[in-house]
């Protein structure tokens, strides 16, 4: 089933002007996204395939408006041919880069290719992106997950076996051409731990008494996966006058399909689309937000919290069922009275405001506002 992608009108925009580089989790589109914008698929190029590595490394790249480069972070001078070829190209020619996290890393470290590139960040499927009706389209979503081919499979089955044969391909082979890791056996124990964890702070400490392993392998491993985009880490949030915690971070994974109770697999599915819609904004608007959670040391805690420059712009609570809008939503809701508040269901049907402010509604009516 094709579909076009939410970043595809900003790729073809923002080609236009620089080049474009796609982020993002291993088979969540990118290729997919690439050869959907007009033209690509003459100008396609792809590392992996050892015809295509050699046009790129003779520089006898096809006669096409647009080069689209697949998976190229492989090649060990990458930045510096991306960069020649973006200085030296004839006016009109566009450029469109795709890769896994090296890509995204990149960012982070000495940027010869400052000014001269758009970076956006591909996320799963979301309900807005598919626009999702009804409750049984949620069930089906958060049962799934959002990587396009279990979903559009529409087979719990075929799901988990492709999660299965994806963390194999993750640690084997993304991995290897990533980091230097030995112990691999234990690092995917770690993996198969993490989904058991979700919804609490994650404990480096205890994970490393679980696995008999130092302190600093176990963090490193965890920046690891986060860098492969395997999970995801939020911070807590704090504010004058609030006594919040201010180390222990949750994770969350980009494929909640494999988090194993209803209640926190539900709490990632809407930990990812609120990620996405951060992500989103961050990458065409240039704004500052972040996406964090809140605890203090009286134990209020709420699922989710996106901040602009430490102020807080929306707070959002997920429950399993209809229920009353959680007593720590109302204390946060309270202190920051001009923050959207939201408590979302995942099976409930109710839809009211409470005295507070806090909307209480079913996950849809939230999630459809989302991207």
């Amino acid at each position: 089933m094709a579909q076009e992608r939410y970043l595809q009108p900003q790729v073809e925009s923002d080609l236009e002007h620089k080049m474009v580089f796609v982020a993002g989790p291993r088979q969540v589109g990118k290729t997919t996204l690439a050869l959907s914008v007009p033209g690509a698929s003459s100008g396609y190029l792809n590392w992996d395939v050892a015809e295509d590595r050699e046009r790129i490394l003779k520089r006898e790249l096809p006669a096409n408006p647009l080069w689209v480069f697949d998976e190229i972070h492989k090649y060990r001078s990458w930045r510096n041919y991306l960069k020649g070829l973006y200085d030296g190209r004839v006016a009109g020619q566009q450029i469109l880069v795709t890769g896994s996290a090296r890509l995204d890393l990149y960012r982070y470290s000495g940027d010869s290719l400052q000014g001269r590139y758009h970076m956006l960040r591909l996320h799963p499927l979301s309900a807005a992106e598919l626009g999702l009706g009804s409750p049984e389209d949620l069930e089906q979503l958060l049962t799934l997950g959002g990587f396009p081919e279990p979903f559009f499979r529409g087979s719990e089955v075929e799901a988990r076996r492709w999660s299965r044969e994806y963390r194999n391909l993750l640690i084997r082979e993304e991995l290897a051409s990533l980091e230097r890791v030995q112990d691999l056996g234990n690092l995917e124990l770690l993996v198969l731990r993490l989904p058991e964890l979700v919804g609490s702070p994650l404990s480096i400490n205890a994970l490393r008494e679980d696995l008999q392993l130092s302190h600093k392998t176990v963090e490193s491993w965890a920046r690891i996966l986060e860098r492969l985009y395997a999970v995801f880490r939020l911070p807590p949030f704090g504010a004058p006058g609030i006594r919040a915690v201010k180390k222990a971070r949750k994770h969350y994974h980009f494929d909640w399909s494999l988090v194993p109770d209803p209640a926190a697999r539900f709490e990632n599915l809407v930990a990812s689309h609120l990620l996405k819609w951060v992500h989103y904004r961050q990458d065409t608007e240039g704004l500052d937000l972040e996406l964090r959670y809140f605890r203090d040391s009286e134990g209020r805690e709420v699922d989710f919290v996106v901040v602009d420059r430490q102020t807080p712009v929306l707070m959002v609570e997920s429950k399993l069922s209809d229920a009353k809008p959680d007593r720590s939503l109302r204390y946060l809701k309270l202190r920051f009275p001009d923050c959207p508040a939201w408590q979302v269901s995942a099976t409930g049907r109710k839809d009211f405001l409470s005295p507070e402010g806090v909307r209480a509604c079913p996950a849809l009516t939230f999630l459809s506002t989302l991207v």
